[in-house]
């Protein structure tokens, strides 16, 4: 190598590095997306009802104070597992669960947040616990952390 470190080489060192980290970002990301994605995203348990759920939790804005595998508020509980924490695991126990709570808001115990109460009907209802359990199902690294969110 030359004693003195000229303009050129450094502009080669940038766009070589450059050229290769962009292409290693292309190669990792196609790898993500066709390979690794598919075996933990859930999605050939997408039906119907979870797509009505993921409606009513974006029209309710839910996200606008509960978090979901980390992404949202932290104001309220997280829901990435509240199918297991309140359902058992068991689909209807959670639309009971989900029916009994959604209809008790808001519950006016002192000192505690309120969850407003959002008047959705039966079948609203039954979509959001749809699309929770299904996101419950995602592979998402054990998130969150703790079994109370």
């Amino acid at each position: 190598m030359a004693e003195r470190f000229t303009k050129s080489m450094a502009r080669n060192i940038y766009l070589g590095g450059s050229a290769f980290f962009v292409l290693l970002f292309l190669v990792l990301t196609f790898d993500t997306q066709s390979r690794a994605m598919p075996k933990r995203d859930n999605r050939d348990k997408l039906t119907e009802e979870v797509v009505r759920g993921k409606h009513v939790w974006e029209n309710n804005n839910c996200v606008g104070c509960h978090s979901l595998m980390g992404e949202g508020a932290y104001f309220a509980p997280e829901l990435a597992n509240v199918f297991n924490r309140r359902g058992a695991g068991d689909s209807e126990t959670f639309k009971a669960y989900m029916n009994a709570w959604m209809n008790a808001m808001p519950t006016n115990i002192p000192g505690r947040r309120q969850m407003p109460q959002f008047n959705l009907t039966d079948q609203e209802i039954a979509d959001l616990a749809a699309f929770l359990e299904w996101t419950s199902k995602i592979d998402d690294n054990d998130w969150p952390p703790n079994i109370e969110g």
